[in-house]
């Protein structure tokens, strides 16, 4: 028991790291090559806080853990938006911007609708499924393509930008340890909490719910909570929305292309969309005239979390 925890931490911890020296490289490569930062940024950096729920999800679904595959994903969501917005609200005021408040959040719930629909229609994610999930991933990259060419970049985080010592054999070498260690670290998250699951007599889709969720969460959770404390405050929300929105397209969209048979969608994961949608009308409920998340709000989502938690435990 105690070496899985051990394996699933350092697992986490290559995940995590991993990502962002991916992301760090193959940014610096692609800007080398003049490739323009808005392209950058909506594709390679925002992929790497998506990149440890990727990773997780795909070697699930390959392994046949699909709890831990479809429940990481949304398990993440709700996480995402309970947890971290909730930590986030209580550090600092976040104010919301128009867009995503009427635009991208509905969104969220609607694709998780789509979600379920899909899961409950077919008892199964295959690959048409997935191919729809990816036909409504390139509508939202169109979509943040059309805000950065009005001149809104928030929709966009941050490219490491080039400095004089950089070469590029040093970024490649970069570029295949992140994927190394995504890939490894994933490899060895799936297998711990396949084991802890086992060991604790519970499923893989609470296991995914809950210990895999918030672990794959950690990077949104690091940007948010940062960004909230240097008072950036309307990243720290476009990052979790736009996190949810990758997860149930980029991610699971791409799981379920790859996966040989799909992924199975358990009958317990019709209650977890819902609560994952209740998540985000609850955050919405809570920003007021004035665009801003109010810190009982945030109070109320984290408390939310907690109870969702001990619930399904």
């Amino acid at each position: 028991m105690i070496l899985n925890i051990i394996l699933l931490i350092v697992g986490f911890i290559l995940l995590i790291k991993g990502a962002d020296v991916f992301v760090e490289g193959a940014s610096k490569v692609a800007a080398m090559l003049h490739i323009p930062q808005i392209v950058i940024g909506l594709t390679i950096v925002a992929f790497g806080t998506s990149a440890p729920e990727a990773a997780v999800s795909i070697a699930s679904a390959y392994k046949g853990t699909a709890g831990i595959a479809i429940g990481n994903i949304i398990g993440s969501n709700i996480a995402n938006v309970l947890l971290i917005l909730g930590v986030a609200g209580m550090i600092g005021e976040l104010v919301v911007k128009k867009n995503t408040f009427f635009i991208e959040s509905p969104f969220v719930i609607v694709i998780t609708i789509v979600l379920l629909f899909l899961g409950v229609n077919g008892k199964n994610i295959n690959r048409i499924d997935g191919a729809i999930l990816w036909m409504f991933f390139l509508v939202f990259l169109y979509y943040l393509y059309r805000l950065t060419k009005k001149g809104d970049d928030s929709a966009i985080d941050d490219v490491p930008e080039l400095d004089q010592n950089d070469r590029l054999w040093k970024l490649i070498i970069m570029i295949v340890l992140g994927i190394i260690c995504v890939v490894v670290g994933s490899q060895v998250t799936v297998d711990a909490a396949s084991s802890i699951a086992k060991e604790f007599g519970v499923s893989d889709r609470i296991i995914g719910l809950t210990i895999v969720s918030i672990g794959t969460s950690l990077p949104e959770l690091v940007t948010s909570v940062n960004a909230s404390l240097k008072g950036r405050n309307d990243i720290a929300i476009g990052n979790i929305i736009g996190s949810n929105i990758f997860n149930i397209l980029f991610v699971l969209g791409t799981a379920a292309l790859v996966a040989p048979r799909g992924i199975p969608f358990a009958s317990g994961f019709m209650l977890d969309g819902v609560i994952a949608i209740a998540a985000v009308v609850l955050f919405m409920l809570f920003v007021g005239k004035d665009m801003k998340l109010k810190k009982y709000g945030a109070f109320v989502m984290l408390i939310s979390y907690i109870c969702y938690v001990v619930y399904i435990l």
